[in-house]
């Protein structure tokens, strides 16, 4: 994730998605003469071609030149005051995420009281990779179907789309048809989210740019151009962390727990990403509201953020594995950088899971899982 990182799956324009709906549908319904009716699927599958979303392209061109020259400006007279302020709502942003989108709601790994959900709800605005629905259907289909055509973001289809290609054409027809099987109705009840969604047009701006370019130029008297080109820059940078988590968290790194996938677990990320760079070990749990096997928060700010609102009282039910359970795992399927494995295990999409509450989890992970502050 993406993390999807600030997880999984930064888009930055909605892509029509519906469109993409209704386009299966007319060719699903098309005749196809004397073709059998269970041809038809590999008829379609054979035919799909990516079809370019020039806007995205296009504003992912001025994004990246105008993040360059917010750097440069970071260098060249914009304020000191001004890059703090960068980096701070680069953070938060960071946290809504990782923190948010990704644990909390995509993974239901624990749970939180109403104040820390608002709060999450506006850092995750900030970071503008879509509402809190998009990005955790995409998310969630992401894990029940890696490295599949289903998957959005497959990094089978290479680095650069699993990176932020996956976001410049439409979608596989597999992602519309595979995403409608995700068992989406918690947040469909939950209003925070559901308010959010039906307001995200207006509330997206103002969060992610019109406030934080504001207030630079009000109270430390920045001038608007470089305020604006700061906001870029961060808005820019966070989208390329959250991406390397789908791209080199799927190419580089170690798989102590699972050599039979393509999520790694790579530290460089994980500290860049706020614990989300832990790869191999999310995708094998990822229940774990730690999204990672540490004692400590050595490359995983997000944990720490999660724990400290558990001692306030405002997180709760925080799910982790147990060592034994860990060590079972990585000594079967692991590559033995954690611990020696000693019997093959074949891995396949089919028994993957998108997260606590996932239909099919194991009655024994359930069993054995470990909640942390257990709330009523």
């Amino acid at each position: 994730m993406t993390p999807n990182l600030f997880g999984n799956s930064a888009t930055l324009f909605l892509e029509a998605s519906q469109q993409d709906v209704r386009q299966e549908k007319t060719s699903t319904g098309q005749k196809t003469g004397a073709k059998s009716s269970d041809q038809t699927p590999k008829t379609q599958k054979s035919k799909y071609e990516w079809n370019i979303v020039w806007r995205n392209v296009i504003a992912f061109v001025y994004l990246h030149v105008g993040a360059l020259y917010g750097f440069y400006l970071f260098f060249a007279g914009a304020k000191f005051l001004t890059v703090l302020w960068t980096i701070l709502i680069a953070a938060t942003a960071a946290v809504g995420i990782t923190a948010g989108a990704h644990r909390l709601w995509a993974h239901k790994s624990y749970k939180a009281k109403w104040p820390m959900r608002i709060i999450l709800m506006v850092f995750q605005t900030i970071a503008f990779q879509n509402h809190i629905y998009e990005w955790v259907r995409d998310h969630r289909v992401h894990h029940k179907f890696t490295d599949t055509d289903a998957d959005p973001h497959n990094a089978k289809r290479g680095f650069f789309f699993s990176h932020m290609g996956w976001l410049l054409i439409r979608k596989h027809p597999d992602v519309i048809t595979k995403g409608a099987t995700v068992d989406m109705s918690d947040l469909e009840k939950d209003p925070i989210v559901v308010w959010q969604r039906r307001l995200y047009i207006i509330l997206m701006p103002l969060c992610c740019f019109l406030v934080p370019t504001w207030i630079p130029c009000y109270f430390w008297g920045e001038t608007a151009m470089y305020s604006w080109y700061a906001t870029i820059f961060r808005y820019t940078a966070s989208l390329n962390l959250t991406w390397l988590v789908n791209s080199a968290a799927h190419i580089w790194g170690t798989k102590p727990y699972d050599n039979s996938i393509s999520p790694t677990d790579n530290i460089r990320i994980a500290i860049g990403a706020f614990g989300e760079g832990w790869h191999n070990y999310h995708h094998v749990f990822p229940w774990d509201y730690k999204a990672a096997e540490l004692g400590n928060y050595k490359g995983n700010f997000t944990t720490a953020f999660i724990d400290a609102f558990a001692w306030l009282g405002l997180a709760y039910d925080l799910k982790t594995v147990p060592v034994e359970m860990v060590q079972k795992r990585a000594a079967r399927t692991g590559d033995g950088t954690r611990i020696q494995q000693d019997e093959h295990h074949g891995h396949t999409y089919e028994d993957a899971i998108w997260g606590w509450g996932d239909v099919d989890m194991q009655e024994e992970d359930i069993n054995e899982a470990q909640i942390i502050n257990k709330g009523d």
